[in-house]
């Protein structure tokens, strides 16, 4: 049985991180114009959409099984380091917060996990 604080921490990353993929998927404005000013061709939407959405999917399910829930935690932060690495290379460091803003509590989520 997972800790309060793991519980709070993970089912609260689970939840912003499938808000930002079912955002993707539904094209919300705030999230696609980013990408398009980043170069990211909307071919990759649906797939990066999915990823966050299977990732927040297996944080879940690693209060029953830590080992899927960790997993997911390394593949998320892998995820939102890549999305760091983008925004740094179309040099757009004002939006850089905002991977980061996933990130964060991604590796949180990870950190309480171990």
């Amino acid at each position: 049985m997972p800790t309060t604080t793991v519980l709070v921490v993970t089912v609260l990353t689970a939840l912003w991180v499938g808000f930002s993929g079912v955002s993707l998927l539904r094209r919300a404005p705030f999230v696609v114009e980013p990408l398009v000013s980043y170069g990211v061709p909307d071919t990759w939407w649906p797939r990066l959409a999915v990823a966050k959405l299977l990732g927040a999917a297996g944080l879940l399910v690693g209060l029953a099984v830590p080992a899927i829930g960790i997993a997911a935690a390394i593949a998320l932060a892998l995820y939102f380091v890549g999305a760091v690495v983008t925004v740094l290379r179309v040099r757009s460091y004002k939006t850089v917060a905002f991977p980061v803003l996933y990130l964060a509590p991604v590796v949180a989520t990870l950190a309480v996990g171990l």
